[in-house]
Protein backbone atom coordinates (compact mmCIF):
# COMPACT_ATOMS: atom_id res chain seq x y z
CA UNK A 1 0.00 0.00 0.00
CA UNK A 2 1.66 3.57 -0.87
CA UNK A 3 2.10 6.05 1.50
CA UNK A 4 1.39 9.70 0.88
CA UNK A 5 1.70 13.05 2.70
CA UNK A 6 -1.08 15.49 2.12
CA UNK A 7 1.35 18.56 1.30
CA UNK A 8 0.55 22.29 1.87
CA UNK A 9 2.94 25.29 2.61
CA UNK A 10 1.04 25.38 6.00
CA UNK A 11 3.03 21.86 7.14
CA UNK A 12 6.22 21.78 5.31
CA UNK A 13 8.03 21.67 8.78
CA UNK A 14 6.34 18.98 10.32
CA UNK A 15 7.08 16.70 7.13
CA UNK A 16 10.34 17.92 6.88
CA UNK A 17 10.92 16.34 10.06
CA UNK A 18 8.82 12.92 9.55
CA UNK A 19 9.69 12.06 5.59
CA UNK A 20 13.24 10.84 6.40
CA UNK A 21 11.59 8.40 8.49
CA UNK A 22 9.17 7.46 5.74
CA UNK A 23 11.40 7.21 2.43
CA UNK A 24 9.07 5.50 0.10
CA UNK A 25 6.33 8.48 0.66
CA UNK A 26 5.44 10.83 -1.58
CA UNK A 27 4.13 14.27 -1.91
CA UNK A 28 0.45 15.04 -2.63
CA UNK A 29 -2.07 17.60 -3.00
CA UNK A 30 -5.00 16.07 -2.48
CA UNK A 31 -5.94 12.82 -1.55
CA UNK A 32 -5.41 9.39 -3.27
CA UNK A 33 -5.13 6.34 -2.92
CA UNK A 34 -3.40 4.19 -0.03
CA UNK A 35 -2.23 5.59 3.11
CA UNK A 36 -2.89 9.35 2.98
CA UNK A 37 -1.10 11.19 6.13
CA UNK A 38 -2.30 15.12 7.22
CA UNK A 39 -0.84 17.44 9.63
CA UNK A 40 -2.97 20.59 10.42
CA UNK A 41 -4.20 23.59 12.92
CA UNK A 42 -7.69 24.34 14.05
CA UNK A 43 -7.70 26.96 11.61
CA UNK A 44 -6.83 24.57 8.55
CA UNK A 45 -9.17 21.82 10.19
CA UNK A 46 -12.52 22.77 8.80
CA UNK A 47 -11.27 22.71 5.08
CA UNK A 48 -8.95 19.34 5.64
CA UNK A 49 -12.16 17.61 7.42
CA UNK A 50 -14.29 18.19 4.17
CA UNK A 51 -11.44 17.37 2.22
CA UNK A 52 -11.21 13.92 3.68
CA UNK A 53 -15.25 13.46 3.67
CA UNK A 54 -15.58 14.30 0.18
CA UNK A 55 -12.03 12.54 -0.87
CA UNK A 56 -13.78 9.63 -2.88
CA UNK A 57 -10.74 7.05 -2.54
CA UNK A 58 -10.03 3.85 -1.23
CA UNK A 59 -7.37 5.51 1.69
CA UNK A 60 -6.68 5.04 4.95
CA UNK A 61 -6.27 8.69 6.53
CA UNK A 62 -4.03 9.21 9.61
CA UNK A 63 -3.97 12.83 11.02
CA UNK A 64 -1.20 14.42 13.29
CA UNK A 65 -0.26 17.72 14.33
CA UNK A 66 -2.10 20.30 16.81
CA UNK A 67 -5.59 20.14 16.05
CA UNK A 68 -5.61 16.25 15.67
CA UNK A 69 -3.77 15.79 19.09
CA UNK A 70 -5.68 18.43 20.69
CA UNK A 71 -9.06 17.19 18.94
CA UNK A 72 -8.68 13.60 18.14
CA UNK A 73 -12.22 12.53 19.00
CA UNK A 74 -14.04 15.18 16.34
CA UNK A 75 -10.63 13.88 14.29
CA UNK A 76 -11.83 10.22 14.03
CA UNK A 77 -15.02 11.50 12.34
CA UNK A 78 -13.60 11.55 9.27
CA UNK A 79 -10.45 10.06 10.02
CA UNK A 80 -9.27 6.28 10.40
CA UNK A 81 -6.18 6.86 13.09
CA UNK A 82 -4.94 10.13 14.77
CA UNK A 83 -1.02 10.17 16.05
CA UNK A 84 -1.16 11.76 19.73
CA UNK A 85 1.87 14.30 19.79
CA UNK A 86 5.34 13.27 19.04
CA UNK A 87 5.24 11.28 15.55
CA UNK A 88 8.86 10.02 14.85
CA UNK A 89 8.28 6.94 16.32
CA UNK A 90 4.22 6.88 16.21
CA UNK A 91 3.76 7.24 12.50
CA UNK A 92 6.91 4.79 11.20
CA UNK A 93 5.62 1.88 13.42
CA UNK A 94 1.84 2.66 12.70
CA UNK A 95 2.08 3.25 8.82
CA UNK A 96 4.18 -0.51 9.00
CA UNK A 97 1.29 -2.28 11.40
CA UNK A 98 -0.84 -1.09 8.72
CA UNK A 99 0.84 -2.24 5.84
CA UNK A 100 1.58 -5.75 7.11
CA UNK A 101 -2.06 -5.96 7.91
CA UNK A 102 -1.46 -5.87 11.62
CA UNK A 103 -3.24 -4.56 14.68
CA UNK A 104 -2.59 -0.62 14.97
CA UNK A 105 -4.55 -0.99 18.52
CA UNK A 106 -1.06 -2.38 19.59
CA UNK A 107 1.30 0.83 18.73
CA UNK A 108 1.51 3.63 21.55
CA UNK A 109 0.82 7.08 20.82
CA UNK A 110 -2.47 6.75 18.91
CA UNK A 111 -6.16 7.00 19.07
CA UNK A 112 -8.68 5.22 17.07
CA UNK A 113 -12.77 4.57 16.68
CA UNK A 114 -13.58 0.99 17.55
CA UNK A 115 -15.31 -0.91 14.72
CA UNK A 116 -17.69 -2.65 16.64
CA UNK A 117 -18.62 -0.08 19.64
CA UNK A 118 -17.60 3.27 17.92
CA UNK A 119 -15.88 4.68 20.89
CA UNK A 120 -12.78 6.14 20.46
CA UNK A 121 -9.60 4.34 22.01
CA UNK A 122 -6.44 5.48 22.73
CA UNK A 123 -3.32 3.19 23.62
CA UNK A 124 -0.48 3.98 26.36
CA UNK A 125 1.21 7.30 25.70
CA UNK A 126 4.96 7.30 24.24
CA UNK A 127 7.96 8.77 25.87
CA UNK A 128 8.94 11.48 24.22
CA UNK A 129 11.64 11.24 21.35
CA UNK A 130 15.72 12.43 22.04
CA UNK A 131 16.16 14.92 18.91
CA UNK A 132 19.32 14.15 18.37
CA UNK A 133 18.17 10.69 17.46
CA UNK A 134 16.25 12.17 14.32
CA UNK A 135 17.21 13.91 11.27
CA UNK A 136 15.58 17.68 11.14
CA UNK A 137 14.68 16.71 7.39
CA UNK A 138 15.71 14.89 4.39
CA UNK A 139 18.14 17.67 2.38
CA UNK A 140 17.33 15.86 -0.82
CA UNK A 141 13.46 16.26 -0.15
CA UNK A 142 12.05 18.70 1.90
CA UNK A 143 13.42 21.27 4.60
CA UNK A 144 12.88 23.30 7.29
CA UNK A 145 14.33 25.72 10.26
CA UNK A 146 16.40 23.71 12.50
CA UNK A 147 14.60 22.68 15.99
CA UNK A 148 16.92 23.31 18.25
CA UNK A 149 14.34 23.07 21.18
CA UNK A 150 11.44 21.36 21.87
CA UNK A 151 9.00 21.69 25.03
CA UNK A 152 8.06 24.81 27.60
CA UNK A 153 8.12 24.53 31.32
CA UNK A 154 5.36 27.33 31.56
CA UNK A 155 1.94 26.34 30.30
CA UNK A 156 0.13 29.39 29.13
CA UNK A 157 -3.36 28.73 29.07
CA UNK A 158 -3.86 29.30 25.35
CA UNK A 159 -0.76 27.17 24.30
CA UNK A 160 -0.63 24.03 22.95
CA UNK A 161 3.23 23.37 23.15
CA UNK A 162 3.62 21.68 26.54
CA UNK A 163 0.38 19.82 26.06
CA UNK A 164 1.80 18.20 22.75
CA UNK A 165 5.66 18.32 23.72
CA UNK A 166 5.80 18.51 27.74
CA UNK A 167 6.90 21.02 29.94
CA UNK A 168 10.48 19.29 30.12
CA UNK A 169 12.59 21.35 27.29
CA UNK A 170 15.02 19.03 25.08
CA UNK A 171 17.72 20.44 23.18
CA UNK A 172 19.06 19.02 19.98
CA UNK A 173 22.89 19.06 20.72
CA UNK A 174 25.38 21.79 19.21
CA UNK A 175 27.29 19.14 16.77
CA UNK A 176 24.15 17.90 15.44
CA UNK A 177 22.48 21.28 14.49
CA UNK A 178 26.05 22.28 13.36
CA UNK A 179 25.51 18.90 10.74
CA UNK A 180 22.28 20.38 9.78
CA UNK A 181 23.22 24.19 9.28
CA UNK A 182 26.06 22.69 6.42
CA UNK A 183 22.75 23.11 4.06
CA UNK A 184 21.89 26.41 4.52
CA UNK A 185 23.01 30.37 3.80
CA UNK A 186 20.95 31.87 6.38
CA UNK A 187 20.42 29.62 9.23
CA UNK A 188 17.01 29.79 11.40
CA UNK A 189 15.63 27.94 14.09
CA UNK A 190 12.91 26.77 15.66
CA UNK A 191 12.53 27.08 19.28
CA UNK A 192 9.48 28.32 21.87
CA UNK A 193 12.32 30.67 23.10
CA UNK A 194 15.82 30.98 21.48
CA UNK A 195 17.53 32.22 24.39
CA UNK A 196 16.37 29.35 26.47
CA UNK A 197 18.61 27.13 24.60
CA UNK A 198 20.44 24.52 26.89
CA UNK A 199 18.69 25.60 29.90
CA UNK A 200 15.64 24.19 31.92
CA UNK A 201 13.66 27.03 29.94
CA UNK A 202 13.22 29.04 33.08
CA UNK A 203 16.77 29.97 33.95
CA UNK A 204 18.89 30.88 31.18
CA UNK A 205 22.30 29.39 30.29
CA UNK A 206 24.00 31.95 28.12
CA UNK A 207 27.09 30.51 28.47
CA UNK A 208 25.38 27.46 26.61
CA UNK A 209 23.48 29.56 23.51
CA UNK A 210 26.69 31.39 23.00
CA UNK A 211 28.68 27.51 22.67
CA UNK A 212 25.90 27.00 20.26
CA UNK A 213 26.32 30.18 18.29
CA UNK A 214 29.91 30.51 18.46
CA UNK A 215 30.08 27.24 16.74
CA UNK A 216 27.77 27.61 14.04
CA UNK A 217 29.70 31.01 13.74
CA UNK A 218 32.97 29.27 12.70
CA UNK A 219 31.04 27.84 9.52
CA UNK A 220 32.38 29.76 6.71
CA UNK A 221 29.70 31.80 4.66
CA UNK A 222 26.77 31.50 6.72
CA UNK A 223 24.20 34.03 8.45
CA UNK A 224 22.57 33.40 11.44
CA UNK A 225 18.90 34.38 12.25
CA UNK A 226 18.43 33.85 16.20
CA UNK A 227 15.98 34.66 18.15
CA UNK A 228 13.27 35.87 15.49
CA UNK A 229 11.11 34.08 13.07
CA UNK A 230 9.95 31.14 13.16
CA UNK A 231 11.16 31.58 16.42
CA UNK A 232 10.69 33.67 19.67
CA UNK A 233 12.62 34.85 22.96
CA UNK A 234 10.58 35.55 26.06
CA UNK A 235 11.05 38.94 27.64
CA UNK A 236 12.43 37.69 31.37
CA UNK A 237 15.72 35.75 28.91
CA UNK A 238 16.23 39.34 27.04
CA UNK A 239 18.79 40.69 29.18
CA UNK A 240 22.44 42.95 28.33
CA UNK A 241 24.28 39.21 27.83
CA UNK A 242 22.14 37.98 25.50
CA UNK A 243 21.40 40.41 23.50
CA UNK A 244 24.95 41.26 23.39
CA UNK A 245 25.53 37.50 21.93
CA UNK A 246 22.95 38.42 19.27
CA UNK A 247 24.89 41.33 17.97
CA UNK A 248 28.37 39.50 18.22
CA UNK A 249 27.43 36.48 16.10
CA UNK A 250 24.04 37.19 14.37
CA UNK A 251 22.74 38.70 11.21
CA UNK A 252 19.67 39.84 12.59
CA UNK A 253 18.82 43.49 13.70
CA UNK A 254 15.53 42.48 15.59
CA UNK A 255 14.15 39.96 17.69
CA UNK A 256 10.88 38.58 18.29
CA UNK A 257 9.71 38.97 22.14
CA UNK A 258 5.86 37.57 23.32
CA UNK A 259 4.46 39.97 25.60
CA UNK A 260 0.95 39.01 25.29
CA UNK A 261 -0.49 41.66 27.53
CA UNK A 262 -0.21 44.42 29.07
CA UNK A 263 -1.79 43.51 32.10
CA UNK A 264 -0.33 42.38 34.63
CA UNK A 265 -3.68 40.38 36.37
CA UNK A 266 -4.19 38.75 32.50
CA UNK A 267 -0.22 37.91 32.61
CA UNK A 268 -0.77 36.22 35.96
CA UNK A 269 -4.24 34.74 35.06
CA UNK A 270 -2.77 32.55 31.60
CA UNK A 271 0.13 31.21 33.47
CA UNK A 272 2.58 33.54 31.66
CA UNK A 273 5.26 33.11 34.01
CA UNK A 274 5.86 37.10 33.36
CA UNK A 275 5.17 40.67 34.49
CA UNK A 276 4.93 43.77 32.25
CA UNK A 277 7.94 45.43 33.90
CA UNK A 278 10.09 42.34 31.99
CA UNK A 279 8.33 43.01 28.56
CA UNK A 280 8.95 46.80 28.88
CA UNK A 281 13.00 45.93 30.09
CA UNK A 282 13.31 43.57 27.09
CA UNK A 283 12.35 46.16 25.07
CA UNK A 284 14.14 49.07 26.72
CA UNK A 285 17.17 46.59 26.85
CA UNK A 286 16.64 45.73 22.69
CA UNK A 287 16.76 49.71 21.64
CA UNK A 288 19.75 50.29 23.99
CA UNK A 289 21.63 47.36 21.88
CA UNK A 290 20.53 49.37 18.60
CA UNK A 291 17.75 45.51 18.02
CA UNK A 292 14.03 46.69 16.73
CA UNK A 293 11.92 44.45 19.45
CA UNK A 294 8.76 42.83 17.56
CA UNK A 295 6.54 42.45 20.19
CA UNK A 296 3.66 39.83 20.41
CA UNK A 297 0.37 40.58 21.79
CA UNK A 298 -2.63 38.56 22.30
CA UNK A 299 -6.12 40.72 22.41
CA UNK A 300 -9.82 38.39 23.32
CA UNK A 301 -8.40 36.59 26.23
CA UNK A 302 -11.80 35.09 27.95
CA UNK A 303 -11.63 37.03 30.90
CA UNK A 304 -9.91 40.32 29.33
CA UNK A 305 -12.05 43.31 30.63
CA UNK A 306 -11.63 46.93 28.96
CA UNK A 307 -9.16 47.85 31.63
CA UNK A 308 -7.09 45.72 30.63
CA UNK A 309 -7.20 46.29 27.05
CA UNK A 310 -6.19 49.61 27.27
CA UNK A 311 -3.25 48.86 29.07
CA UNK A 312 -2.25 46.30 26.34
CA UNK A 313 -3.35 49.56 24.31
CA UNK A 314 -0.81 51.90 25.96
CA UNK A 315 2.00 49.32 26.29
CA UNK A 316 1.23 48.58 22.04
CA UNK A 317 1.87 52.84 21.80
CA UNK A 318 4.95 53.02 24.28
CA UNK A 319 6.49 50.35 22.26
CA UNK A 320 5.81 51.89 18.49
CA UNK A 321 6.57 55.32 20.00
CA UNK A 322 10.41 53.98 21.02
CA UNK A 323 10.68 52.49 17.80
CA UNK A 324 9.59 49.11 17.95
CA UNK A 325 6.97 47.03 15.73
CA UNK A 326 3.87 44.90 17.14
CA UNK A 327 2.44 41.84 15.95
CA UNK A 328 -1.58 41.65 17.00
CA UNK A 329 -2.97 38.49 17.30
CA UNK A 330 -6.81 37.53 18.50
CA UNK A 331 -7.31 34.60 20.63
CA UNK A 332 -7.77 31.14 18.58
CA UNK A 333 -9.17 28.69 21.60
CA UNK A 334 -7.25 25.40 21.18
CA UNK A 335 -8.27 21.67 21.54
CA UNK A 336 -6.39 20.20 24.26
CA UNK A 337 -5.62 23.46 26.34
CA UNK A 338 -7.57 25.41 29.03
CA UNK A 339 -9.27 27.46 26.64
CA UNK A 340 -10.10 25.25 24.02
CA UNK A 341 -13.99 26.28 25.41
CA UNK A 342 -13.52 29.35 25.84
CA UNK A 343 -15.05 32.84 24.67
CA UNK A 344 -13.03 34.91 23.65
CA UNK A 345 -13.71 38.46 24.74
CA UNK A 346 -15.19 41.24 22.70
CA UNK A 347 -12.24 44.00 21.59
CA UNK A 348 -13.53 47.74 22.50
CA UNK A 349 -14.31 50.14 19.94
CA UNK A 350 -11.62 52.73 21.25
CA UNK A 351 -9.00 49.66 21.15
CA UNK A 352 -9.76 48.44 17.92
CA UNK A 353 -10.02 51.92 16.48
CA UNK A 354 -6.63 52.82 17.61
CA UNK A 355 -4.72 49.61 16.77
CA UNK A 356 -6.25 50.36 13.63
CA UNK A 357 -4.69 53.95 13.54
CA UNK A 358 -1.46 52.14 14.41
CA UNK A 359 -1.59 49.43 11.38
CA UNK A 360 -2.55 52.08 8.70
CA UNK A 361 0.95 53.92 9.85
CA UNK A 362 3.03 50.47 9.52
CA UNK A 363 3.71 49.81 12.76
CA UNK A 364 1.75 47.15 13.70
CA UNK A 365 0.31 44.07 11.73
CA UNK A 366 -1.64 40.34 12.04
CA UNK A 367 -5.30 40.66 13.69
CA UNK A 368 -6.75 42.30 16.62
CA UNK A 369 -10.47 40.58 16.24
CA UNK A 370 -12.24 37.94 14.75
CA UNK A 371 -11.95 37.99 10.70
CA UNK A 372 -9.91 41.31 10.78
CA UNK A 373 -6.44 41.24 9.80
CA UNK A 374 -4.13 43.91 8.64
CA UNK A 375 -0.51 43.61 7.04
CA UNK A 376 0.81 46.58 5.97
CA UNK A 377 2.62 46.31 2.14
Amino acid sequence: MNVHFRYSKKNSYSFAVLSPLLPEAGFVDRPVDGIMIYSFTTRQAAKVFMEVKNAGTDSIFIAGGPHPSGAPEETLEYFDYVVIGEGEETLPELVKTIQGREDPQKVPGIAYRDAETGKVGRTPKRPYANLDSYPCFDPHKLRAPIEISRGCPWGCKYCQTPRLFGREVRHRSVDSIVKNAGYYNDLRFIASNAFGYGSDGIHPRFDKVEKLLSALYKIPDKKIFFGTFPSEVRPEFVTNESVELVRKYCANDSLSLGAQSGSDRILKEIHRGHTVGDSISAVECCLEHEIIPTVDFIFGLPTETEEDQEKSLDLVRWICKKGGTVRAHYLTPLPGTPYASAVPSEVSDLVRRELGKLAFGGKLTGYWEKHRKFDKK
